[in-house]
């Protein structure tokens, strides 16, 4: 039997287990900006931890929201019995979202997100009578989670070499939209190239496939966990006009980049594409309790409910759909949005972000930097035999020297929470900087 307070007994995800646990990197608080260690000192939040803690740690109306609630009403279940707070909660997403998506179904978390909305595109087409529309498409370097489903349409590697057969077999990918010999340190989108990326699904998908087989494609609008990859000027626009012209649903996966991250509450407005699907999480509490969901056109919701016959017109959620708390930490955290106006951090910020990432262009190892609001990566050339090792020893020495970014194989991610200021990012940056003159 082991000690209390034994790391052994928890498996930890995406981690070298025996590395952290022979050298724990232990948060045993956080506030606003920083995370606080079990030895006292502090460490600047660079990525909102995991991409989500948009409004910062520990924020008084989350955390008031969340107190009140699980004193009032702890769990409810919304399979055919309810609450308010997550119609409250729907309400305020959608009047966020584009025109026309007006119905949110929640889930857990970005990767149920993800298979949710997968699910729904399949059995829209069968409830319209196109059974046959089964495959998805989704696209190299992508992310989606890492349920089944989401995986196989996911396009990173090293996610899904361990697992074989237990993918779909029902997917195809597009290209991905990074171009180190054409766009490297490119300043935000690209100014050509996105058209002649997405006809791709034109030109090679839909002929290999036939529309008539394609439920839906699924894209991020900015690619995070694979690299943050910036989509070139009209690439969605194009992936919007193709799949318009073919009955093929788009899905736009926001779960980084809603909430704020582009300056805008989703991605879509940010680039004016209005996709059919929005899948979500992450920001919509701050991160504070998980909660996901799917933002669904108008009339992908009225074909269900139009459906012939009585009873259910979708047999799918979860347990903790629409959970009470995680409804709560979500209204706490889009009043904190709202009051603080934070969706417009990025906007005046951007240009600080993109000059301090830019900044990096002809130091040793650095062979890319790419941004769109308060979004970013620094790309380090491997070491040969060894791809992402240079990337995890920035990560690292960024933190034993007080800030936290998160390497993503040889990238180094930077994704602060929306009330940081400009000094939060010049420690950023200058730690970056300083940690990549020791690096080998």
């Amino acid at each position: 039997m082991s000690e209390p307070g034994s790391l052994e007994h928890y498996w930890m995800p995406f981690t070298d287990n025996r590395r952290f646990k022979a050298a724990p990197k232990m948060i045993v608080g956080a506030r606003d900006m920083h995370y606080r260690l079990a030895d006292g000192r502090q460490v600047l939040d660079g990525l909102a931890t995991l991409w989500c803690v948009n409004a910062g740690h520990t924020r008084p109306k989350i955390v008031e929201a969340i107190r009140h609630q699980a004193g009032e009403l702890d769990y409810a279940a919304s399979f055919s019995t309810g609450h308010p707070l997550p119609f409250e909660v729907a309400r305020r997403v959608t009047e966020l979202a584009p025109e026309g998506l007006e119905h949110v179904f929640f889930t857990n978390s970005g990767s149920e997100a993800v298979d949710t909305a997968l699910k729904i595109a399949g059995a829209y087409h069968r409830l319209r009578g196109e059974g046959t529309r089964t495959r998805f498409i989704g696209r190299e370097k992508g992310y989606h989670g890492v349920n089944i489903a989401g995986l196989s349409v996911s396009g990173v590697p090293s996610n899904r070499k361990a697992f074989g057969n237990l993918l779909m077999g029902n997917v195809d990918h597009l290209r991905h939209t990074h171009d180190l010999n054409r766009r490297a340190f490119t300043r935000g989108c690209a100014a050509e190239g996105g058209a002649e990326l997405a006809d791709e699904l034109e030109q090679r998908i839909i002929p290999l496939h036939d529309a008539s087989n394609i439920a839906a494609v699924i894209v991020e609008p900015v690619a995070g966990a694979g690299g943050v990859l910036v989509p070139p000027q009209g690439y969605l626009q194009r992936l919007r006009e193709i799949c318009t012209r073919h009955g093929i649903l788009l899905i736009f996966d926001e779960v980084i980049c809603g909430f704020g991250r582009l300056g805008t509450p989703f991605a879509s407005q940010y680039f004016g594409v209005t996709p059919d699907l929005i899948t979500f999480a992450k920001g919509v509490t701050s991160g504070a309790v998980p909660l996901g969901g799917v933002i669904v056109a108008r009339h992908i919701y009225d074909t269900f409910m139009d459906s012939p016959g009585g009873g259910v017109q979708f047999f799918h959620g979860y347990t903790y759909s629409g959970h009470p708390l995680a409804c709560a930490a979500a209204l706490g955290a889009l009043d904190t949005y709202a009051e603080e106006r934070l969706f417009d951090r990025p906007n005046q910020l951007a240009q600080v972000f993109e000059d301090g990432l830019h900044a990096f262009q002809g130091r040793p190892h650095v062979i890319d930097a790419r941004n769109l609001g308060l979004i970013g990566a620094i790309e380090l050339a491997p070491r040969a035999g060894a791809v992402g090792a240079r990337g995890f020893e920035v990560f690292e020495k960024c933190w034993e020297k007080g800030v936290f970014v998160r390497p993503v194989g040889d990238n180094v991610a930077i994704c602060p929470p929306l009330i940081c200021e400009q000094k939060h990012l010049e420690q950023i940056f200058g730690t970056v900087s300083e940690v990549l003159r020791t690096v080998a």
